[in-house]
């Protein structure tokens, strides 16, 4: 009884590994001793499996007026990953500086330009202005696109992420097409 039981498993477990014999499928097609043989109504067969597709979230309203690809954004997304910033820098007109400047108005302006604020020599002496694809390069890696910078952050890695937090900057600093120089 011992062998035949160990058997079993052992054929169950192989039968599993290789995709034959498991799910409901399987203990249907097959009845075991301890199943009884199928009634004359069986119960309908499970549906396939859909095919898992990629969660899309809808455009957030808030970026509606968004060139694209940032009017596709997730705000929700956007708004979590600025928490990464929010140690360093505010949002809001008029707010203030952190250890980083106030990002309100960024869009248009040139770099290293915040009245009052201490830039590091790299930032003061740079000669750009700030741009929504400026800033997602200087967000994969702000250490790489400006050597010398004192930004102690390693930067934004997932391309989505980074879409989805320049949209919420844009969408919280007042950007408009005419602060983008457009």
């Amino acid at each position: 009884m011992i062998f035949r039981l160990c058997f079993v498993a052992v054929a169950a477990v192989a039968l599993g590994a290789c995709g034959n014999g498991s799910g409901a499928d399987s203990q249907a097609a097959a009845p075991q001793a301890d199943n009884p043989a199928p009634s004359d109504n069986p119960a309908p067969a499970p549906a396939p499996a859909a095919s898992p597709e990629p969660a899309t979230a809808e455009p957030a309203a808030e970026f509606a007026g968004l060139p694209a690809p940032y009017n596709a954004a997730d705000f929700a997304r956007g708004q979590r990953t600025f928490r990464l910033c929010s140690s360093c820098h505010l949002l809001e007109e008029g707010a203030g500086d952190l250890i980083g400047p106030n990002l309100h108005g960024m869009f248009g302006r040139q770099v290293g330009a915040v009245e009052g604020f201490n830039y590091s020599s790299a930032v003061a002496e740079a000669d750009f202005v700030w741009t929504p694809e400026i800033l997602d390069e200087w967000l994969a890696n702000p250490r790489d696109f400006l050597p010398g910078n004192r930004m102690s952050f390693a930067g934004v890695r997932r391309p989505d992420d980074r879409v989805a937090v320049i949209a919420y900057i844009m969408a919280e600093t007042g950007w408009t097409p005419e602060s983008a120089g457009e």
